[in-house]
């Protein structure tokens, strides 16, 4: 019998989201956990968010709203689009699950840059589309290289920006450049998990060229900067008739009604994004001085993480730091064999990080 199932989904490895505290704590009995592991808001969620989940829990025998109506009008109006536009998901990897879906079939294909999301592998894949990886350059997306990979059997270009596991990011300019070159009837997934905590001046906005290219799509999450992993929210920008599409594909009810209050009120709370921001600038200084001076090599990331070279298996590493109750993520799975990706924490955990590795001897 379970041969007889879809093949190419029996193929695909799980997906391994980082190692939960409470399973280290399990198995080997240690207490004080550092978890630098999934790219998480050390801050947790703000009051006026914690508040909100807690207002809206009397709700919990009722459906959510299904269109969740004030969450989009509270993203247009941030966003300065129509609510027509935007489409809620499940996490932002909801979105991505159903622009695949949406966009492609057997036989056509999806180009993604190497060391890519893994998510874009399992959403192209679940749907029947084939992959195609273009090599990186610079451990970043070469989007000259990604153009010269279009086929007629291309539907959807995926391309995070920044781009996790790696960090690096790429120009609105060399965005606009691609997507003027780009045939009309591509699809670009222009996956914006990180906007927020990236300060760089030439990045852009990928919202602000949709009315300009109506085959781009942008997702974003709430995942990260809002410190909100733990409900799932997230959310696409698209053209009016490609919302109405995933809006046909989405399941009834995909966002529950504690996530989208929980969006609500961390939209409006100003004081505790510039907070995050500030704590994740200062953070990722600290952790790149301290990498350097024990002799490591790193990617120069725009969000709220680092990829470091550990100069051996990462996978070895990232055990021997949990022999320490520190937890990071090894990340062979995306090309990488020999670097660790850690994410940027309160000082004091990012600290302990620094003491674990310096503790496992030189680069």
């Amino acid at each position: 019998m379970i041969d007889n199932v879809n093949q190419r989904i029996a193929a695909l490895q799980p997906y391994k989201p980082g190692k939960p505290i409470e399973e280290l704590a399990r198995e080997l009995g240690i207490n004080h956990i550092v978890k630098l592991a999934s790219n998480e808001n050390p801050l947790g969620p703000s009051q006026a968010v914690t508040d909100a989940i807690a207002a809206a829990s009397t709700q919990l025998p009722r459906y959510p709203d299904g269109s969740g109506y004030e969450l989009k009008q509270a993203l247009a109006e941030r966003l300065q689009v129509d609510t027509t536009q935007i489409t809620l998901g499940n996490g932002s990897n909801d979105v991505l699950d159903l622009i695949a879906r949406v966009a492609l079939q057997p036989g056509s294909e999806a180009i993604i840059a190497e060391h890519s999301f893994v998510v874009y592998r399992l959403a192209v894949t679940c749907c029947g589309g084939d992959l195609v990886t273009v090599p990186a350059k610079d451990y970043g997306a070469d989007l000259d290289a990604m153009l010269a990979a279009v086929t007629e059997r291309t539907r959807v270009v995926f391309l995070a920006n920044p781009n996790n596991p790696t960090g690096t990011w790429v120009t609105e300019a060399a965005i606009e450049n691609f997507l003027q070159q780009l045939p009309a009837d591509v699809w670009v997934v222009l996956d914006e998990a990180y906007f927020e905590y990236v300060d760089e001046a030439a990045y852009g906005n990928g919202i602000a060229l949709l009315d300009k290219y109506p085959n781009l799509i942008v997702t974003r999450t709430f995942s990260k900067i809002y410190g909100l992993a733990a409900v799932r929210l997230g959310y696409s920008v698209s053209s009016p008739a490609f919302a109405d599409l995933l809006n046909r594909a989405r399941q009834p009810f995909n966002v529950n009604g504690l996530a989208m209050a929980a969006g609500l009120a961390a939209l409006a709370d100003e004081v505790y994004l510039q907070r995050s921001r500030t704590l994740n600038q200062q953070g990722m200084s600290q952790i790149t001085e301290g990498l350097t001076a024990q002799g490591y090599s790193y990617i120069p990331s725009v969000g709220n993480f680092v990829a470091f070279d550990s100069g051996r298996a990462g996978a070895d590493v990232f055990g021997e730091l949990l022999q320490q109750g520190v937890i990071v993520r090894p990340i062979a799975e995306y090309g990488l064999p020999n670097h660790v990706r850690v994410s940027i924490g309160l000082p004091i955990e990012n600290e302990r990080f620094l003491a674990a590795l310096a503790a496992l001897g030189s680069a």
